[in-house]
């Protein structure tokens, strides 16, 4: 039902290969590309009643949840579902996303660099506290599980840090997700993320793009989902590529498939560029949002055919082709996000932003009443927008961005500053 979703549903609908689609739940964006209908990704019952009544012949998973959930298995041990392909990980390999520690565990056992780490829990707290004692800071403190973009700190001081990790595992701050909370060593240096599509043998890169997680320009203030992304991303050079595909990519696939972990979807692959080397930060077991919102619209190449290559284990016979144009996305949020916010306001001008030239307005937050769209979450709306280079495509994105109102609408102003 999100931003990430409606630009999954525009470029599925593009194919001549999609005759019919549907989204589940769907929001008023997606409603221009396909038939909403009113199931929760997670409820995988419901899903199989729809697919099998509706004669579905592949389930592409846009969240995180429905997947480490296991929505993958649940359709492969389904004797009426098992030959319908679900483009995503099975439950195991939704870990790299669902946890942490499996993450790091797996990056350890494949020597994919990534910063050294160890893992506390209510048996070892103490000695997590004495951890926290013996390094200095900033540390950097993340919930084993999924905490909605929320479950990682960077503390510089070391008395509050211990007080975080007491909080987080002994109080549940972040509910079971920080059960196990993993202490990491802070890299400083600049994020980017890297896309891959992978049917479990083979794999795929898609554009690389990098999102604004801060609320604040000049990245300032509490993190948010992402209040925007660029791509491609100017400093990632040809030669990091080759650097990032060799020492993280193919041993993270090859090392998947050497545990014969069933993947067959997309890997987000965070990174930070310390001096020249990339590390990664954190795996995601899906398309990231609102880098999707950049990514998709930069793939000049058949989604759908895309899909049906991983589910039958042929990507390699494909080529991915890159529209060349930059693209970039701004958020639209409502004010007070990511802390409490009001929902219900109605929203002017989408009409007048979706008509300008090179602008294409994805619908993350938003919900209909009566004849009005009007807002339903932090992030509302995903403006992007073309352009010959990054500068033009921020410069076009901010202007579709004022075409839109709505009371107390909040978006950055900076979107890819540092490059343009």
């Amino acid at each position: 039902s999100g931003g990430r979703e409606n630009a999954f549903a525009w470029k599925l609908k593009q194919s001549p290969l999609c005759e019919k689609l549907f989204i589940a739940p769907g929001n008023p964006g997606t409603a221009a590309f396909g038939e909403n209908v009113n199931i929760s990704a997670t409820d995988f019952d419901a899903l199989k009643a729809f697919v099998l009544a509706n004669q579905v012949q592949m389930v592409v998973v846009g969240p995180e949840d429905p997947l480490v959930k296991g929505i993958y298995d649940f359709f492969a041990n389904d004797e009426q579902l098992q030959s319908i392909p679900v483009i995503g990980p099975s439950k195991v390999a939704a870990q790299l996303e669902g946890s942490k520690a499996f993450a790091k565990r797996f990056m350890e056992r494949h020597q994919i660099p990534t910063a050294g780490y160890r893992e506390f829990n209510l048996e070892n707290l103490e000695e997590g506290l004495r951890y926290i004692d013996q390094n200095s800071g900033p540390y950097v403190l993340k919930a084993d599980g999924l905490a909605a973009g929320k479950g990682v700190l960077i503390i510089e001081d070391q008395q509050e840090a211990k007080e975080a990790l007491r909080e987080m595992i002994a109080e549940s701050k972040f509910g079971k997700a920080s059960d196990t909370v993993v202490i990491e060593q802070f890299l400083k240096g600049i994020e980017f993320s890297v896309f891959v599509m992978t049917d479990g043998a083979n794999y795929k890169l898609l554009p690389n793009a990098k999102d604004y997680k801060r609320v604040g320009e000049g990245d300032k203030g509490l993190n948010t989902g992402g209040m925007g992304a660029v791509s491609p991303v100017p400093f990632v050079t040809e030669k990091l590529m080759e650097r990032v595909e060799r020492t993280i990519i193919q041993p993270t696939v090859n090392g998947l498939a050497a545990e014969k972990i069933i993947y067959k979807g997309f890997i987000y692959v965070g990174l930070i560029l310390v001096g020249n080397e990339p590390y990664v930060i954190e795996y995601n077991c899906r398309m990231g949002d609102p880098e999707t919102e950049v990514v998709m619209p930069r793939l000049k190449s058949d989604l759908v055919e895309l899909c049906v290559a991983i589910g039958n284990g042929t990507l390699n016979t494909k080529e991915v082709e890159i529209d060349t144009r930059a693209a970039t996305t701004v958020i639209l949020a409502s004010g007070g996000y990511p802390e409490d916010f009001e929902k219900g306001k109605t929203i002017a001008g989408l009409a007048e932003a979706a008509a300008m030239q090179d602008v294409l307005v994805f619908h993350a937050g938003t919900k209909r009443e009566d004849d009005n769209i009007v807002t339903s979450g932090g992030r509302v709306l995903a403006i992007t927008a073309y352009g010959a280079n990054g500068k033009d495509a921020v410069s076009t994105a901010l202007k579709a961005s004022a075409q839109i109102q709505f009371e107390r609408k909040y978006n950055r102003n900076d979107i890819g500053y540092e490059f343009y």
